[in-house]
């Protein structure tokens, strides 16, 4: 073999490799620390948008108000919600103050805009025993509300989401461009 065939040869046999080491990195990274997301919907307006473009961590701690991607109850699709309640937490709503093991929380986040006028307020009264029949937020699951309250389904809907359908927390909008956030 020429010594110019053997370059060559060498040469692609590199490239091949790069290429495959790097198919072999994003493989991995995308399915066990970081996934993209589209958002469907506006149940997170004004946080997210419809079609907005989400980098998701599947190696964060959840925490109360993260924004987390999970797989839908009874749909195949995937939901972006804000955590409101962590295993052991009771959760309620009176008056459209949001309480959290009986301390009151301020929702700046919540799209207020959209509230009826003849009741003035965006989100019904409720306490978890309404709604799953239990005081406390089991362990293994996180209850979750949307930001645009009245054009979410959630937990006020169909329960507890539990921690194996969390596909992991929000942690950048990529897209569109001009709106490129990181939550922290």
């Amino acid at each position: 073999m020429t010594e110019k065939k053997a370059s060559t040869k060498k040469e692609i046999i590199s490239w091949v490799f790069a290429i495959v080491f790097g198919i072999v990195v994003a493989f991995v990274c995308r399915e066990y620390i970081f996934s993209p997301v589209v958002v469907k919907g506006a149940s997170m307006v004004p946080t997210y948008e419809n079609k907005d473009v989400i980098i998701v961590s599947k190696i964060s701690k959840i925490n109360r108000f993260d924004h987390v991607v999970f797989k839908a109850p009874y749909e195949d699709e995937y939901y972006i919600k804000r955590v409101i309640g962590l295993p052991g937490d009771t959760v309620e709503m009176k008056d459209d103050v949001l309480i959290v093991n009986g301390e009151e929380y301020e929702e700046p986040y919540v799209n207020r805009e959209a509230a009826d006028p003849l009741q003035n307020r965006i989100t019904e009264n409720f306490t978890l025993q309404e709604i799953i029949g239990e005081d406390k937020v089991p362990e293994g699951f996180i209850f979750v509300l949307g930001d645009n309250r009245l054009k979410s389904a959630d937990s006020r809907h169909y329960g507890l989401i539990s921690m194996e359908a969390i596909l992991g927390e929000s942690k950048l909008r990529v897209f569109p461009f001009q709106s490129i956030k990181l939550f922290w």
